[in-house]
């Protein structure tokens, strides 16, 4: 009977077969998920970047945890939106958007100057805005904007959180990287690509910054009872990819993307190592690592470069005009 089946019925039904294979495939390729249930009641977090993709997902995360979250974003209408979804969804009123734009040193500082206001403690930092591979573009302050916000935006942050971070000890700072950073070099002679600007290495450059940035801090705060680990959290399907030429081709869009999603993790995929950095109690201790998958990674050669992990210090704090010394 069942060889009578109309033909579009099989091709149904070998559509459903390949869609299932798809999806197990994703799981699997999406890796281990946080299980970890802390609660966080009276705990205060900063998520940059929160209002989408793994941002958003790690803020809600620490909202059903009962955390008290600032949302540090660019975009207050989509923050907004985002903001009301959490609340209603985990019923943890505390839950706070604020304007911070880390292409600006202005925003970043006027941000810390709010936050202090309004909170006397900060026991997570998660570190995750960013922006991949986009035109050669310029910060408000005249930094490529790579670098400008997923280094020197973040150092600036951090280091204006540092007394707060360490009253509120144990407290953890978490930097989003990537695996990218392993291809990375930090150009001494031209670090602001005014000579060259290739997107790819100017992305590379500051994901490598970002662990540098992680070795150095976790130096310096050795004993104030504040850790910092850099996170790889995958091949994430979120805006960030949004100038990678197969999202904004229409060809590639259907002949390739549909491929490479199997290959992408989801959002909430993506925020498992985060949230397991930030949050595993197993972690207590552990500082300036490098983190993939919920485990510890170990960090390309560059990566481990001392002298340059302190130039870079330097030079950010001189780009900043923080006195870091």
């Amino acid at each position: 009977m069942g060889g009578n089946l109309p033909k579009p019925v099989y091709w149904a039904s070998g559509v459903a077969t390949c869609m299932a294979a798809g999806c197990i495939i994703k799981d699997f390729i999406g890796g281990k998920e946080y299980l970890g249930n802390e609660k966080l009641t009276d705990k205060v977090v900063i998520v940059t970047g929160a209002n989408t993709g793994i941002g958003k997902e790690v803020t809600r995360a620490m909202a059903k945890r009962g955390a008290k979250v600032v949302m540090a974003c660019r975009d207050l209408f989509k923050c907004e939106s985002t903001r009301q979804e959490i609340v209603l969804e985990t019923r943890n009123k505390y839950v706070y958007c604020r304007p911070c734009d880390l292409a600006s040193q202005n925003s970043i500082r006027e941000f810390v100057k709010i936050f202090k206001k309004e909170h006397d403690k900060l026991h997570i930092l998660i570190n995750n805005a960013g922006v991949m591979r986009c035109p050669k573009s310029l910060t408000a302050d005249g930094i490529e904007m790579q670098l400008g916000v997923n280094h020197i935006g973040h150092f600036l942050l951090t280091n204006l959180l540092l007394d707060t971070l360490k009253s509120s000890a144990p407290a953890r700072v978490v930097n989003v990287s990537s695996v990218a950073h392993s291809r990375g070099k930090i150009n001494v002679n031209d670090l602001n690509s005014n000579e060259d600007y290739d997107s790819a290495a100017a992305y590379a450059q500051s994901k490598l910054a970002n662990v540098l940035f992680t070795k150095e801090l976790a130096k310096r705060l050795k004993g104030t009872g504040v850790t910092v680990n850099a996170v790889h959290p995958g091949i994430v399907d979120t805006e960030l990819m949004r100038h990678m030429s197969f999202t904004n081709s229409f060809i590639a869009s259907i002949t390739i993307k549909p491929f490479f999603w199997l290959f992408l993790k989801t959002p909430k995929q993506g925020a498992s190592t985060v949230l397991y950095t930030a949050l595993d109690p197993s972690l207590d201790d552990i500082t300036g690592a490098y983190f993939s998958n919920c485990k510890q990674t170990e960090e390309s050669e560059n990566a481990k470069d001392e002298k340059m992990a302190a130039w870079l210090w330097q030079t950010s704090a001189k780009w900043t005009k923080l006195n870091t010394t």
